[in-house]
């Protein structure tokens, strides 16, 4: 993993000074070597962070192919490569390095961007054809790797973070739109909380040359009709071929010059990964676990014993709420986003204990609840919309028990109080996701605090209006299943937007770690996309097939266990501790400066009035005091104006 930069200037000559600097923002990305090349007419130039992982010694980039006329750099890992080299070798293809980057420019070289179908990894890419006078740039298949692009005075900035885009002169400014979005996790795929920011939104590939930039899908995944065939395979077959395709893309992110180990949790994800990747090493993996100082939200116990299952070395770290408010503001920076719980804090901390251990990589079990459903709120989706032929008071009694044990997802993940309208979804799949519904929730809570210039903005705007539009909603979701439409949004707004970014990359690579997510292998996903939805929920009980097809390697305690969302202790739950005074000083402070949309004296009212709230209504109000600290560190860190 690495931070990439390019600037691309048709008109006129790239400024050395802007690519230095833009490359010198994502040291923490790569601080193993810093690289520019600026070509000899000075219209293009290429900046590369490297992280050294595979081919410590000959791979550092950007990379030229044989004749000089194609250069590369790329941010992530390609697997299978050494398969894919011999191919291309054969095919008279000479190779200046070892590293698994390579493949990718003389793939391009042969199938121009058709070359993408050829990779199976996680990575963000640019590479300049002057054959073509073409710039060619494209994001992996989810989105795990970040590739953000601004048109300014002519020129065309690609970057790793927004950051570097800032650092090379692009305006930091927000975007209303944007925090609108990012606030219900609605942001259309190409969009960002930055004016004149946009995204290379996942499985898509960005041409600039002097015509112009076009954005181009390359890859989607589709689910069967809900009233049409899966292949009449029995649910045996279904979860052998699963734990085959999960076990080969476990065993082919172990490859590695450097150590690997495991974030582990109690939850089954991390728990059947660990367990797979065991099987394939010669010696006791290390596995890395957060330790929460409260019980709902510790997890420690049921990692230790899935480490002591798969012989695996355990490496507690523990996290208090003083660390949570020590890390918040660097996690926030680093992240580029709103935060809605600390628990990203918390994953920024883990990757420093990971790096001060002296591993640059490990595997993560994340993406799997958003293709199997693993949330509680597809669970209610289930129940709402596809609960035919089922006893009402069956169902009722199931919804009761859901909302019963998931406390902690309360207006969250789970809706709570009333939503926001949301009629134009409704309109458009026929039923309001439950995961839309509780965003809903969130932004009623928010419009609330919103200054009167904001409310004259946005008060007309429609939630996800925008968002369907830019979605293939009658090619991809409708006549899908309801728990498959919702999956399908899911995975295009909050995977990429948020899961990937306050739970992965962004926090992973603030300190240099590498992680790798077999569960976003794009085989695994087309896998279980083709599955019957009693799959991946049967009754009560989520990620069914994954349960059956990782069993040989979990413990009974796992294996039983109901998923429980990863979050950190709400702030508002803990009066006397550091982030909860963090909360009080930033938002009654100087900090809301920096966030001129919402009304000072409405902030105010909301925190004077937390000490006569339930337990619950805390934990629901917690996530909108989370979305306006990290506004107002986001604005002040970046240096952001309206």
């Amino acid at each position: 993993m690495c931070g990439i930069v390019a600037i691309y200037h048709p008109n006129s000559r790239v400024e050395p000074d802007c690519l230095l600097q833009a490359t010198a923002r994502l040291h923490h990305r790569g601080p193993d070597a810093q690289r520019q090349w600026i070509a000899p007419h000075g219209q293009v130039g290429l900046g590369h962070a490297r992280l050294s992982i595979i081919d410590l010694v000959t791979g550092d980039q950007p990379i030229a192919n044989e004749d000089g006329q194609r250069h590369i750099i790329v941010n992530g890992e390609l697997y299978d490569f050494a398969r894919i080299r011999r191919e291309l070798e054969l095919g008279g293809h000479r190779f200046r390095t070892g590293s698994d980057s390579e493949i990718a420019l003389h793939l391009y070289e042969d199938m121009g961007p058709r070359c993408l179908e050829r990779l199976r990894g996680e990575y963000a890419l640019v590479i300049w054809d002057e054959a073509r006078q073409q710039l060619f740039a494209a994001r992996d298949r989810f989105g795990i790797k970040p590739l953000f692009f601004a048109r300014h005075r002519g020129a065309l900035y690609i970057a790793s973070e927004v950051k570097a885009l800032f650092a090379a002169g692009v305006p930091a400014r927000w975007s209303l739109q944007g925090l609108f979005d990012a606030a219900v996790m609605g942001m259309p795929p190409a969009a960002t909380m930055f004016q004149g920011v946009s995204q290379v939104p996942p499985g898509h590939y960005l041409l600039a040359g002097p015509d112009g930039v076009q954005l181009r899908r390359y890859w989607d995944f589709s689910y069967p009709e809900a009233d049409g065939r899966t292949g009449g395979r029995a649910d045996a077959e279904w979860i052998e071929e699963l734990h085959a395709t999960l076990d080969e893309a476990v065993r082919l992110r172990l490859r590695a010059d450097v150590p690997v180990g495991c974030y582990l949790s109690g939850g089954l994800d991390s728990c059947a990964v660990i367990g797979l990747a065991a099987r394939h090493l010669p010696t006791p993996i290390r596995a890395f676990t957060l330790a929460f100082d409260q019980a709902a939200y510790d997890e420690a116990p049921i990692a230790r014993e899935m480490a002591a299952r798969a012989n695996a070395e355990f490496y507690p770290i523990p996290i208090r709420q003083a660390d949570l408010a020590e890390h918040f503001a660097d996690a926030v920076w680093n992240a580029e986003t709103l935060f809605i719980n600390g628990h990203g804090v918390a994953k920024y901390a883990l990757s420093r204990a990971v790096r001060d251990a002296g591993y640059k990589v490990v595997l993560t079990g994340e993406g799997s609840d958003e293709i199997l459903a693993g949330y509680p709120h597809f669970r209610r989706d289930m129940l709402l919309y596809d609960s035919a032929g089922q006893d009402p008071d069956v169902v009722r009694s199931l919804m009761a028990e859901l909302e019963g044990s998931n406390a902690v997802s309360r207006g969250m993940l789970l809706p709570d109080g009333e939503s926001v309208p949301l009629d134009a979804v409704r309109s458009a799949l026929g039923f309001v996701p439950s995961w839309m519904e509780a965003a809903g929730g969130r932004l009623r809570q928010m419009q609330a605090l919103w200054s009167a210039d904001a409310a004259g903005t946005l008060g007309g705007r429609v939630p996800y209006g925008e968002l369907l539009e830019h979605l293939p909603v009658r090619d991809r979701m409708v006549g899908r299943a309801p728990v498959n439409q919702a999956l399908y949004l899911w995975a295009k707004t909050v995977l990429p937007n948020y899961i990937l970014t306050v739970l992965g990359d962004r926090m992973e690579m603030a300190h240099s770690v590498e992680g790798r997510v077999p569960f976003l292998d794009h085989e695994v996903v087309e896998l279980i996309s083709r599955m019957p939805v009693h799959l991946k929920i049967r009754g009560m009980t989520e990620k069914y097939v994954l349960r059956e097809a990782a069993r040989p390697v979990l413990t009974e305690t796992v294996y039983r266990r109901q998923k429980h969302p990863f979050l950190s202790p709400p702030a508002t739950l803990n009066p006397h501790d550091r982030l909860h005074a963090m909360v009080h000083d930033t938002l009654l402070g100087s900090g809301l400066d920096r966030m001129p949309f919402v009304d000072r004296r409405r902030v105010t009212r909301l925190l004077d009035g937390l000490g006569a709230l339930s337990p619950g209504e805390q934990v629901s109000i917690d996530q909108i005091l989370m979305i306006l600290l990290s506004g107002c560190v986001l604005g002040e860190r970046l240096g952001l104006t309206a």
